[in-house]
């Protein structure tokens, strides 16, 4: 059970990660089964309902994971319905759901690197680090696919 939780954060890590929203809401899906198994798993063995006066403390199965798991499968329909819409709006717009990079990104990435450079030749002149190839290799897979 372990390692199907374990894959199943990963691989909704990796979509998470994709420019894609249809990725994202399916890698948002796959991090909230995972979380509600983990909450289950870690309730341990099944029990007795937890009703007090039923049946003996030892033998009840513990409430807590399961109320979790409950409020996690609410939290996360609640996410996937946004991001949906979120998707949705935007292949009305632009035909595509594909998440743009944002200018303000590039231009705050570019000036970290100038003050990184400017901060390598002032303590000892090391290698200098260069964003500029990652904005362009973006700008070129997004022209070809």
């Amino acid at each position: 059970m372990a390692a199907t939780i374990a894959v199943l954060f990963g691989a909704g890590t990796y979509l998470l990660l994709q420019r894609a929203l249809t990725r994202v809401v399916l890698g948002l899906a796959l991090i909230a089964h995972a979380a509600n198994l983990l909450l289950l798993e870690a309730g341990g063995p099944p029990g007795a309902p937890a009703l007090i006066g039923t049946t003996d403390e030892a033998e009840m199965s513990d409430p807590l994971p399961q109320a979790l798991a409950l409020t996690a499968v609410v939290i996360s329909f609640g996410m996937t319905v946004f991001l949906l819409a979120l998707a949705y709006r935007s292949w009305k717009l632009t035909g595509d759901d594909e998440v743009e990079d944002d200018v303000e990104d590039r231009r705050i990435a570019r000036l970290a690197a100038d003050e990184r450079h400017r901060h390598d030749h002032a303590h000892g002149g090391k290698d200098q680090v260069v964003i500029d190839q990652q904005t362009e290799w973006g700008a070129s897979s997004r022209e070809t696919g």
